[in-house]
């Protein structure tokens, strides 16, 4: 009886997993299908997609979908144990009723196919069992394939361009709202008058290292007798903006 349990989840946890793997694999596919996001690092694109999906997908699959198939099994055994077809015509069923679950026409949509896949590989690994045939090519392939269309994907997208000081103004620059918004957006100098004070406003960068940049942004002002500076420098890299230092103080 133990061992049949343990085969039993064994197969259960082969077939989520796969089944989750074609999923996943297919939607990313059906997401992908007018481009990526972005030329660069498709590879590493199509496997965060990838993640978002299986996550999803197989969380769903894990709980709902092998509950389900479980006691749709303990039915097939005692009323029609030689109606596979049966068996996974009525798991499809159930897939619809992720449209009642998550109140969503599209889950009822893909749900019954995604019961239906399901329950194709878990008769199918079924059937291997009986014939004492291996499941580990089920881990084994999907592993293989991911790894290959993230390698291939990677080889074969465009290098990205150098992250050059212009590049890392702009992005210190970017949006609204922020201490540093009213600066030049490239590198410069702005001088003017505002409210009676005269202000000059200056953007600089320096390389510090590979990509890396000090962006610096200096206000200078002057109202009468009263004059200031205000400072503030930022670390800048493709990726991230950390401040450095501010200091100083601004017109009030």
């Amino acid at each position: 009886m133990e061992n049949n349990l343990e085969s039993l989840f064994l197969r259960k946890l082969s077939a989520t997993f796969v089944t989750t793997i074609f999923l996943s694999a297919l939607f990313i596919v059906i997401h992908f299908i007018n481009g990526f996001e972005s030329a660069y690092h498709r590879g590493n694109q199509f496997m965060g997609w990838f993640t978002v999906y299986a996550l999803y997908i197989g969380m769903i699959i894990l709980i709902y979908g092998n509950a389900v198939a479980i006691a749709i099994e303990y039915l097939q055994s005692k009323w029609f144990r030689q109606h596979d077809w049966l068996y996974v015509l009525i798991l499809g069923f159930f897939g619809l009723a992720n449209g009642i679950i998550f109140q969503d026409g599209m889950a009822a949509l893909y749900g019954m196919p995604a019961a239906i896949i399901y329950g194709m590989f878990d008769k199918w690994l079924d059937r291997r069992k009986r014939k004492k045939k291996s499941v580990n090519p089920f881990w084994i392939i999907p592993i293989a394939c991911l790894g290959i269309s993230w390698g291939y994907l990677e080889v074969t997208s465009p290098p990205m361009p150098p992250f050059t000081k212009e590049d890392a103004v702009d992005f210190a620059t970017y949006g609204e709202g922020t201490l540093t918004d009213d600066f030049p957006d490239n590198i410069g100098q702005w001088e003017g008058t505002v409210e009676g004070y005269h202000i000059t406003k200056e953007t600089d960068a320096e390389e510090i290292g590979d990509e890396t940049y000090i962006v610096t942004f200096t206000e200078h002002w002057k109202k009468g007798r009263e004059s200031g500076t205000w400072t503030a420098s930022y670390e800048v890299d493709r990726q991230s903006m950390t401040t450095v230092n501010i200091e100083g103080k601004r017109p009030s």
